[in-house]
């Protein structure tokens, strides 16, 4: 399942891909995972789908791609009243080689904006809203999706959620199997995806808990039944994880968060980059023995001066790696 995957005349070569991740999957973590190989598809972080209006798709870390990256899927949080056929308008020309309309978010933020979880929820909207965005755009249209709210009668209301992608034109559905209330609490139940399968012809790209080969490998009939597999969080843990795919990847950790401080550098504004290098750092520390005094020292850094003095301090003592690192708790 991870040797390829084509959808829609797309083809994602290997069928592994780099989950969104709010406030990670930018342009410059992209282009650090780029260069170790073996990714098959990144998609960029939620982005407002007004925001995109405003920025400049040459420059703006959110929406620029690196020729490095085989492909890239844009991620929107879509409103009830947004300007859709301007804003596919904008992105076409971009030329991404699909759109994917965020239905899983349960942040405050999301809910309150009634898109995300909220969205997945409210069937006529979320048919209006994929109605219109398939008819803006012929090329490939994903959604990401949770299991819905943990309440009596979620699997019928997931159901029909299946057969309304299929008659609004969705191509593919990227399911994260665990319930919005979950967050990342309880384990992704991949032991759902066989009757996932069978609602819908449509092909599911499997999300969640997935963290390599070893992990592909337990779950290995469960998993047959997705197209793909995408992974998030130890991605950022571990930007090489695609490579490694392949077999063994030589790595220098220290390099690689120098590589991705400078790239951070070059695409944000420093007021932004300080914000963004503490979220890579708060997971990339992961590597490490002791890696929350690395991660404490940077989040705590009130200057990106005092930020490189301090993790210059910690991985110039050749610090302890950690041999099977965990995003348990992150």
């Amino acid at each position: 399942m991870t040797d390829q995957m084509t959808i829609k005349g797309i083809t994602f070569k290997p069928g592994l891909l780099c989950a969104p991740l709010a406030g990670l999957t930018h342009s410059a973590f992209r282009r650090l995972a780029s260069e170790f190989g073996g990714c098959g598809g990144f998609y960029t972080e939620m982005l407002s789908a007004k925001q995109l209006l405003r920025d400049d798709p040459v420059n703006s870390p959110y929406l620029k791609r690196n020729p490095l990256e085989p492909r890239l899927v844009y991620q929107l949080m879509i409103c009830r009243g947004d300007p859709i056929d301007r804003i596919i308008g904008r992105l076409s020309e971009i030329r991404p080689d699909g759109i994917d309309i965020n239905l899983a978010c349960h942040a405050p933020v999301a809910k309150q904006l009634d898109t995300g979880s909220r969205l997945f929820e409210n069937e006529q909207v979320l048919r209006e809203i994929l109605e219109t965005v398939r008819g803006c755009w012929p090329g490939l249209l994903t959604v990401k999706i949770r299991l819905g709210h943990d309440k009596p009668g979620w699997e019928e209301r997931f159901a029909a959620r299946m057969r309304l992608f299929e008659e609004t034109g969705i191509d593919a559905v990227v399911l994260h199997p665990r319930f919005f209330e979950d967050r990342f609490k309880r384990r992704a139940r991949h032991e759902l995806l066989p009757w996932a399968a069978s609602l819908s012809r449509l092909p599911i790209i499997a999300n969640g808990d997935l963290s390599g080969p070893a992990s592909f490998e337990k779950q290995a009939d469960r998993l047959r039944h997705a197209c793909a597999l995408m992974i998030g969080r130890m991605a950022v843990v571990q930007p090489w994880i695609f490579a490694a795919r392949s077999g063994p990847v030589p790595i220098d950790r220290v390099d690689i968060w120098q590589r991705m401080t400078g790239y951070t550098l070059e695409d944000f504004r420093p007021e932004s980059a300080i914000g963004r290098i503490k979220a890579f750092t708060h997971y990339f520390a992961r590597n490490f023995k002791f890696g929350h005094n690395f991660a404490a020292a940077v989040q705590s850094a009130p200057t990106l001066d005092i930020l490189k003095e301090r993790a210059e301090a910690f991985l110039s003592k050749s610090p302890e790696i950690d041999p099977e690192p965990s995003v348990m708790g992150l």
